[in-house]
């Protein structure tokens, strides 16, 4: 099985974001969920992006190498909206990533050195109407990466992942959980 790194999102580490780690628990992986944030969760998306403008984008992402430093290399890094940030940094620039998920968002490769590493499999997971999920640079970021592999949901819900949250959904959640657990069963 799979060894997971899984970053949270701009409301923080949510009942629904441990609630996620659990299932991937429940299928035999090993998941770690740091907290860039210290304890604070957001009931408002605009709270919680409103604190990762006073941390700084720079900040979080460090907290997120540091979270990672003590782990072994071979991990599979997972972020969800913000946690994208340190996930990808991490896959593109620590050697040994065995692969990365991008759930609700994704970055230029450019942002972090321009290059995707030679055998890491990813996936992106948004849906289509997201204006906050970054559907541009998803499809620009398959069309570079070979073997990248991106997952469009119908709607426009950015946390759509998350249960605890009201923009869950259901349908689109359980398709995504079921595509992750395969892309990880081929991992582990």
């Amino acid at each position: 099985m799979a060894e997971i790194v899984l970053f949270h999102h701009e409301q923080g580490l949510t009942s629904g974001v441990l609630a996620f780690a659990d299932e991937l628990r429940a299928a035999g992986h090993v998941v770690h969920t740091p907290d860039l944030y210290d304890g604070r969760t957001f009931t408002e998306f605009t709270d919680g992006i409103g604190h990762a403008d006073e941390i700084g984008f720079g900040t979080l992402i460090e907290r997120g190498r540091l979270a990672a430093e003590d782990l072994p290399a071979d991990v599979v890094y997972a972020g969800l909206s913000l946690g994208v940030m340190p996930a990808q940094m991490l896959a593109q620039r620590r050697p040994g990533a065995t692969g990365a998920l991008l759930l609700h968002s994704c970055v230029p490769l450019s942002e972090f050195g321009g290059t995707w590493p030679h055998a890491v499999p990813v996936q992106i997971h948004t849906m289509d109407h997201d204006e906050w999920g970054d559907v541009d640079i998803a499809h620009e970021f398959v069309e570079t990466v070979e073997g990248a592999e991106l997952f469009l949901y119908p709607g426009d819900q950015h946390l759509f992942t998350d249960s605890s949250l009201p923009v869950y959904d259901e349908s689109a959640a359980t398709v995504l959980r079921k595509r992750v657990l395969e892309f990880l069963a081929t991992i582990g």
